[in-house]
């Protein structure tokens, strides 16, 4: 047994910065920077959000998912290995966590129960920081 190790679990997932912020932080249309970033979480989760506040609710689910299941892929390759903290307060993980939010908040809109309840789990063993950033819970 290894005296160097986190013997409390895994160390937590930080996520290189995605360039698709900087897009979307300079006031580019969502929509064009997830057509030009397909792989950016943060571009769907902002698609998500803003298809929830006009009460699109499939399509916002559908992008929630989209960012959710690019936000997994981007974890795995960085050493993720499907369980353990990813912290809300590294800011290149909040497009993957607001993503989470937004398929929490879309799925409970559609009646996705069982769906809800996995998510908000999720959530939590991500960084309860996240659910009270992102107003769920």
């Amino acid at each position: 047994m290894s005296l160097h190790g986190n013997l409390l679990g895994p160390e937590p997932t930080r996520l290189p910065v995605d360039p698709a912020a900087a897009a979307l932080a300079a006031g580019e249309d969502p929509a064009d920077v997830a057509a030009a970033n397909p792989a950016s979480s943060i571009a769907w989760a902002t698609l998500a959000e803003n298809a929830l506040a006009d009460k699109h609710t499939v399509a916002a689910y559908a992008y929630a998912r989209t960012g959710y299941h690019r936000g997994l892929d981007q974890l795995r390759r960085n050493g993720w290995k499907g369980f353990g903290p990813i912290p809300w307060s590294h800011e290149p993980n909040q497009g993957f966590l607001r993503a989470l939010g937004a398929l929490m908040r879309s799925a409970e809109a559609i009646g996705e129960t069982d769906e809800v309840e996995r998510i908000r789990g999720f959530l939590a063993d991500s960084d309860p920081a996240a659910a009270a950033a992102l107003g769920v819970s």
